[in-house]
C-alpha cells in the first residue's frame, strides 16, 4: 500500500538525498539559502576553532582564536551563499515559469 506523499512523487522529479527541489516559494528559497550560509558558517567557525586549539596546544604556537571567524566561517558562509541564492532563485524562477 502505498502512501498519499509516495504517490505524488513523479519519476524524474528532482531530487538531491531525496529531498525534493521542487515548489519552493520565493521566501522559502531564501530562507533556506540564508539557513545554510548560518549553518555552514558556525560549522566551519567551530572546526576552525577546535583545529587552532589543537594547533596552539601541540606546537606551542599563540593564533588568536578570532582568526576562525575572520578567515575560515565568514568566508565559507559567503561562498555557500554565493551558490544557495542563485540555485534557489533559478528553482524559483522555473517553478513561476512553470506554473
Amino acid at each position: 500500500m502505498m502512501t498519499q506523499s509516495a504517490q505524488t512523487q513523479h519519476p524524474g522529479s528532482g531530487t538531491v538525498f531525496g529531498f525534493p527541489l521542487k515548489g519552493f516559494g520565493l521566501v522559502s528559497g531564501l530562507l533556506l539559502a540564508f539557513a545554510s550560509a548560518f549553518f555552514t558558517f558556525f560549522a566551519s567557525t567551530c572546526v576552525a576553532i577546535f583545529a587552532l586549539l589543537a594547533w596552539n596546544l601541540i606546537g606551542g604556537h599563540a593564533v588568536n582564536y578570532a582568526d576562525s571567524y575572520l578567515y575560515v566561517g565568514f568566508p565559507a558562509g559567503v561562498v555557500v551563499l554565493a551558490v544557495a541564492l542563485p540555485v534557489f532563485g533559478t528553482l524559483w524562477v522555473r517553478a513561476k515559469l512553470r506554473g
